[in-house]
């Protein structure tokens, strides 16, 4: 196993945070927190702005000429069918989030916003703000990102890091190599740290929904089990040369996902919901650009806080998972234009988003808005259960609750392993196949995170850890974009 000083510190600070959360895990909430909120009280159109700067400069890029690039020299071919390539690009991003977040994160933007206005208007809104969080602007931060990495290794010949556009534009001066680093070094602890989050709230979930399984009163009990469950299932693979395998694990739990999405569409209120979707399609398409200009600038504590507590922090989420999933994008684009690539990136998974909130979200609205409170009531006081409450409401609960057990698992286990290997590429200085050894030490190095995330036990804390780590990406990720319409100037 070889050591790096890049390797050595980002292995000491995520280590540190580890041990901190371990020691003192409120006080790493805690403190996480007040910092994220004096940053989005601070910087909150800056972090609205970058967001949506990126979706335009994806929208700049796909149009121009510039979008008929090949990823690579000009004579490169994609190494994957479309289809193939695009059932990929569900697996990234996405995953354990979607079954999480579902029927809940509609839901509890409905609870707010009925405060303020009707009901209907209310879950209309509600499903609006889900499809903001998750659509257009999610997939153009993943995708320029992804974009700057593939057009660098690719067309370029650098390497898969995000230090490769600032030494190839700026060359290899004292400065450029030092801030080099220091994006490679960020990039490694807003992965870990993101990771671990999703971790922990796959242990919440899973646990939630095992506890109702198997007629446990207190779900809490499961947690260690659950947990090493998960660290068992992800240290053999990291030991193992298994790529090929966790990519076959990751489509079957998506595969499970997009079953239990068509069982409720077919057996729920279908009308109702293909309703929902339509009008929520449209209500997106045209309000999206300029929603993604809102700051929540002129309403009382109550509503900014619920925007920053859900919008400006999932636009720091995928900010933190930007380097790792637009390694993962970037691996399998090879050969395909960049028109190609960004409206694959973004078109395809944020219709998949639309479909599935609009169905598990016209679920939670057709009880809620009929005197329902159960939902409700479960996205207030159990975010963690709120999918299994929803799934009990049909028939064979029993079956699609163990089947959303299984595909959290996997979902996470599968990112966990990814992320052990991405991690340990970026710290071996962009190595296709670092050692088991230094992935084994990730692995361990995620397990201890994703424990310390579990002992804060406040899914809006473990958010606030994860904000913090990706901070920094606010100002990184648009230094990329410069490094690449800089370099795109030059092409022929």
């Amino acid at each position: 196993m070889k050591l790096n000083a890049l390797l050595v510190v980002a292995l000491l600070i995520s280590g540190s945070i580890a041990a901190w959360g371990l020691i003192d895990s409120q006080g790493l909430g805690t403190l996480a927190a007040s910092i994220v909120s004096k940053q989005f009280d601070s910087r909150g159109w800056f972090i609205m702005l970058v967001a949506s700067g990126l979706l335009f400069v994806a929208i700049f890029l796909a149009a121009s000429p510039y979008g008929s690039i090949r990823l690579g020299p000009d004579d490169a071919k994609p190494e994957f069918s479309t289809p193939t390539w695009i059932a990929m690009l569900f697996a990234a991003g996405m995953g354990v989030g979607l079954l999480f977040y579902g029927a809940a994160e509609p839901l509890t933007h409905f609870s707010v916003l009925r405060t303020h206005m009707g009901d209907p208007s209310a879950a209309g809104f509600a499903l609006f703000v889900t499809y903001l969080n998750w659509g257009f602007h999610a997939w153009a931060i993943y995708g320029v990102v992804g974009l700057v990495i593939a057009y660098f290794a690719f067309r370029r010949g650098g390497t898969l890091l995000l230090s490769a556009p600032l030494t190839d534009v700026y060359g290899h001066a004292s400065w450029s190599r030092a801030l080099a680093w220091l994006f490679d070094l960020l990039s490694i602890v807003a992965i870990a740290v993101g990771l671990a989050g999703s971790l922990a709230m796959g242990v919440f979930q899973i646990q939630s929904g095992l506890a109702g399984v198997i007629g446990v009163t207190d779900p809490s009990s499961l947690t260690i089990p659950v947990f090493v469950a998960m660290c068992v299932a992800f240290f053999i693979p990291l030991r193992r040369d298994l790529g090929d395998g966790m990519s076959k694990l990751s489509n079957f739990a998506m595969l499970i996902a997009i079953g239990l999405m068509l069982f409720l569409l077919l057996f729920g209120p279908t009308s109702y919901i293909m309703n929902s979707i339509v009008s929520g399609f449209g209500r997106y398409v045209f309000n999206v650009l300029p929603a993604g200009f809102s700051t929540a600038e002129f309403f009382d504590r109550d509503v900014v806080g619920w925007f920053q507590d859900w919008t400006l922090n999932y636009m720091i989420w995928w900010l933190a998972w930007s380097p790792f999933v637009g390694i993962f994008i970037a691996r399998i684009s090879r050969g395909r234009t960049i028109r190609e690539f960004l409206v694959g990136v973004i078109i395809a998974p944020t219709l998949f988003s639309i479909f599935w909130f609009g169905v598990f979200g016209g679920v939670g609205f057709f009880n809620a808005l009929r005197g329902d409170a159960a939902l409700l009531d479960a996205a207030k006081t159990n975010i963690d259960g709120t999918t299994f409450v929803l799934l009990q409401g049909f028939s064979l609960n029993a079956v699609t609750q163990i089947a959303t057990v299984l595909a959290a698992f996997l979902f996470v286990v599968t990112s966990v392993v990814s992320a052990g290997f991405t991690l340990a590429m970026i710290g071996s200085g962009g190595d296709d196949n670092p050692s088991p050894a230094i992935r084994t030490l990730w692995g361990a190095v995620l397990g201890a995170l994703g424990l310390a995330m579990v002992f804060v036990n406040d899914v809006g804390l473990v958010r606030s850890i994860i904000a913090v780590s990706a901070l920094a990406f606010i100002f990184i990720v648009p230094i990329l974009v410069i490094c690449l319409l800089r370099a795109l100037r030059k092409e022929p």
